[in-house]
């Protein structure tokens, strides 16, 4: 995990460099928001503008758009109905076998960690969509990492489940020949 961090960081700083040191445009979507600054469109400030200040009223219309958003995921994607059921089997059967607080943190952990995913996942799709409608062979590569994203995500969260999980099944069942203390139990 720190050696991602670590070559993230490393790659920003040489995109950083490259992008300082490269003329012209440094994104292949600056032209669409220079053209959008220029026909006086208001959806994008310009970059001289001042920040807008806090007030709740803007900070309670931001939960709004969050909320608004989580509602178009469980409404429009399939594969967040998948993860809907799955987490409430979970949450049943974290409440059924009694699981401890600990087994709860990294249950609650996991079923966040898929849902950040699928909700990333479905960002990526929406904005490659509206970038490009059409068939583009780069478009659908970025459309599957993200998914695969998700993928990664989900068998994680199952490996979390199934060892917070294998101490009670073993404890309820006795078909289970698992030391306990190596599941945390």
């Amino acid at each position: 995990m720190v050696c991602c961090a670590i070559i993230t960081g490393i790659l920003a700083a040489i995109f950083w460099v490259f992008r300082s040191i490269i003329p012209g445009k440094s994104s292949p979507l600056e032209w669409q928001l220079t053209d959008t600054r220029e026909s006086n469109d208001r959806t994008i400030p310009p970059p001289h503008a001042k920040p807008t200040r806090f007030t709740p009223r803007a900070r309670l219309a931001s939960f709004g758009y969050a909320f608004s958003g989580l509602n178009r995921v469980v409404r429009t994607e399939h594969n967040a109905w998948l993860h809907l059921a799955a987490a409430l089997v979970v949450v049943g059967a974290g409440i059924a076998l009694k699981v401890s607080l600990n087994d709860w943190t990294w249950l609650v952990i996991a079923i966040g960690w898929v849902w950040t995913a699928e909700i990333l996942n479905t960002a990526v799709e929406q904005v490659c969509d509206a970038v490009s409608p059409e068939f583009n062979p780069m478009i659908g590569a970025a459309k599957d990492i993200a998914a695969g994203a998700v993928l990664v995500s989900a068998i994680g969260a199952m490996l979390i489940g199934a060892l917070r999980f294998a101490p009670y099944l073993a404890a309820k069942t006795d078909l289970m020949d698992i030391p306990l203390s190596w599941c945390g139990g």
